[in-house]
């Protein structure tokens, strides 16, 4: 069943019975047209939780002592996470399971993305420790499997690729069993950072593409849609597993999720996300509709259908979350150690 005919059965209330395919709509006295903002989503979905969210986004409060000792150890050693900067609903859940995604190169980004929480501005230092703080930290929580990302920093010649580099080469002596993921920017299209990153030899490299290629000048205004395909390109042609994801709830149609998907493909991405926008503060992006999870489960249909060695998709589902459990058979991670 494709998207649209799917959308056409949510919209006009066709018996869920009357159709054909892998796919099922949930019943039809368990729907009701989800409000976003001052407009209709355009989907149908799931009875709303609190504050006009569908239930199926209520997540936990982050508590418990696993989470207070990373947030703990973030703040003696003076690093930063993507969890707490850009307010991951899925803090708590992985917190409380001992893992978090490193954010390096400081905590201000040069660029201003409609859908991102990280604070826009000018950076004012380089921290050059940095690489051996997040290695101690790697250390200390005895991880398998590390996430590592960082704000953009457009001022720099070299967009931070040294220092990238570095944390990669420092966190794999101090911890040589350890799966590392980076999720690097763009660089603004610059080859040579690429392949300094490149040169350190992360497990995985994952470079969002973020939304559909029309959506590019309100969501990404820095980037450009053709440079994140190439960089993910390079990627695998240096025989890195690649990886990228992508958020749904900005106004994008199921056609054209589908469409990206055949593009991350044509340029042989291993690894995709797809997880629900939403809305940070009243400044950013207004979310445009809440898929509903059964939506996900055909986005992963599909992206299996095309040959992805994986595909996570879900309203919760975000770059990093569970993402050792989606490297696993591309890396061949015992189970035994996650």
């Amino acid at each position: 069943m494709n998207p649209k005919d799917f959308a056409d059965i949510l919209e006009q209330g066709i018996d869920p019975g009357q159709t054909t395919g892998d796919l099922q709509p949930p019943p039809r006295e368990a729907l009701q047209t989800v409000q976003s903002g001052s407009k209709k989503a355009s989907v149908v979905a799931v009875k709303a939780g609190a504050a006009g969210k569908p239930a199926w986004l209520k997540v936990r409060l982050p508590t418990g002592e696993p989470y207070q000792k990373i947030r703990n150890l973030m703040q003696s050693q003076d690093l930063h996470t993507v969890c707490e900067s850009a307010a991951c609903p899925n803090r708590g859940e992985c917190w409380s399971r001992s893992t978090a995604t490193f954010m390096i190169l400081g905590n201000i980004c040069t660029r201003s993305c409609g859908f991102c929480n990280v604070i826009t501005g000018r950076p004012t230092e380089l921290d050059l420790d940095e690489p051996r703080r997040v290695a101690d930290a790697v250390e200390s929580m005895g991880l398998e499997y590390v996430v590592i990302t960082s704000v953009n920093r457009d001022e720099l010649e070299d967009g931070g690729a040294a220092i990238w580099a570095e944390t990669i080469r420092s966190v794999r002596l101090r911890s040589p069993q350890t799966k590392i993921e980076v999720l690097i920017p763009d660089f603004c299209g610059k080859k040579d950072p690429l392949k300094t990153v490149i040169a350190a030899r992360p497990d995985v490299l994952n470079h969002n593409i973020e939304t559909v290629e029309r959506l590019y000048p309100k969501v990404r205004p820095q980037g450009r849609f053709s440079l994140s395909l190439d960089l993910l390109r390079q990627a695998h042609e240096a025989g890195l597993t690649s990886k990228s994801g992508m958020m749904v709830g900005l106004g994008e149609s199921d056609d054209e999720v589908i469409q990206v998907l055949q593009q991350l493909k044509a340029v042989n991405v291993d690894l995709v996300t797809i997880g629900q926008y939403m809305r940070p503060t009243l400044k950013h992006l207004q979310v445009e509709r809440f898929v509903i999870p059964e939506t996900f489960d055909y986005y992963r249909e599909a992206g299996l259908s095309m040959g992805f060695k994986n595909v996570f998709s879900g309203p919760l589902v975000r770059s990093s979350y569970h993402a050792e459990e989606q490297a696993l058979e591309v890396l061949d991670i015992s189970t035994a150690k996650l």
